[in-house]
């Protein structure tokens, strides 16, 4: 079978919860490999990039500001970004993510586990992870170069002694 990668994010408030461990630990489960990880202060592009498919959602203000760490302080302005690999990487981490919204989520799953929605009503589910393998491919080379990966998942060009993912789709260029 064909292995692929989703892109995992653990977000500000898994972070601000020190949650890291716990959120590795179940995501182990899925008997997957790390093949990037960093951490992040997403900027507004950044942000809006990757969520640029909820733009007319009356949520979308919140979500980019949470995605940002703008709710959880300044020191929590910050995710950990991770690309996982392996056999049926995305459905596996998905099964061990959750339901989107915690209070669907089952118990076990990590959203389940450490999720919550706050009183303002933003869903703070601790983990995003890729639902498809276009939607893994379009945000792996959102947030990482070809340089952050440690092996060749999509081909990459040269561009003047610089690496970049050869691709025609402007939403996928990393941002400045």
């Amino acid at each position: 079978m064909k292995e692929e990668q989703t892109l995992i994010l653990i977000k500000p408030d898994g972070l601000q919860k020190s949650l890291t461990g716990n959120i590795l630990t179940k995501l182990s489960e899925a008997k997957l490999y790390i093949v990037g990880a960093k951490v992040v202060k997403v900027s507004d592009k950044l942000a809006y990039t990757h969520y640029k498919h909820l733009a007319k959602e009356p949520f979308f203000d919140e979500l980019t500001k949470y995605i940002k760490g703008e709710l959880h302080g300044k020191k929590y302005r910050r995710v950990l970004a991770l690309v996982y690999r392996g056999e049926k990487a995305i459905a596996k981490v998905r099964n061990l993510a959750g339901a989107t919204n915690p209070e669907e989520a089952e118990p076990t799953s990590i959203r389940g586990s450490y999720g919550r929605i706050t009183t303002e009503g933003v869903y703070e589910n601790v983990i995003h992870a890729s639902s498809s393998t276009e939607e893994a491919e379009r945000e792996i080379k959102l947030w990482f170069s070809p340089e952050e990966i440690v092996e060749n998942i999509y081909p990459v060009k040269d561009k003047g002694g610089e690496k970049v993912w050869e691709t025609t789709c402007e939403d996928t260029q990393k941002p400045a």
